[in-house]
């Protein structure tokens, strides 16, 4: 390994098997790694791993409440960013599968991103990078 990477992020969910098909709609070549039953501070909960080898989203079931809308300034992550060869067919895939997208994100000489939010209010962007160069990439000026 050359440095530091994002291993997971770990998501409260209501429902594991709804987040799952979210997921795996929008990102076809990811897989349900592990997955099992815990208690989780006296409540009984679902827990899944989806990803691929070296990264996962872990989803736990039993959520609840509301999520906190990515308008708000409320504390707690707006949005997960997942990198998608093709926006387009994310897009397609999701529509296909019931899931609206909420809007489309900056488009850049480098990158494009669209934003779907999950049955749970998470919101995800899926972004296409459009240059193999990490300065255009990476150009925050220009989104």
């Amino acid at each position: 390994m050359n440095g530091t990477i994002l291993e997971h992020i770990n998501i409260t969910v209501r429902d594991v098997d709804r987040s799952t098909r979210f997921l795996l709609a929008a990102l076809p070549d990811w897989r349900v790694r592990g997955e099992g039953r815990m208690d989780w501070f006296g409540k009984p909960i679902t827990w899944r791993h989806v990803g691929g080898d070296g990264f996962y989203v872990a989803l736990q079931g039993g959520g609840e409440g509301e999520m906190t809308d990515w308008r708000s300034h409320r504390l707690g992550p707006k949005h997960v960013g997942l990198v998608v060869p093709s926006v387009d067919a994310a897009v397609a895939r999701l529509a296909a599968a019931g899931y609206p997208l909420d809007h489309w994100g900056g488009t850049s000489a480098g990158r494009r991103s669209v934003y779907v939010i999950d049955p749970d209010s998470v919101q995800f962007e899926f972004v296409e990078y459009l240059s193999d160069d990490i300065g255009v990439r990476n150009a925050y000026d220009a989104a």
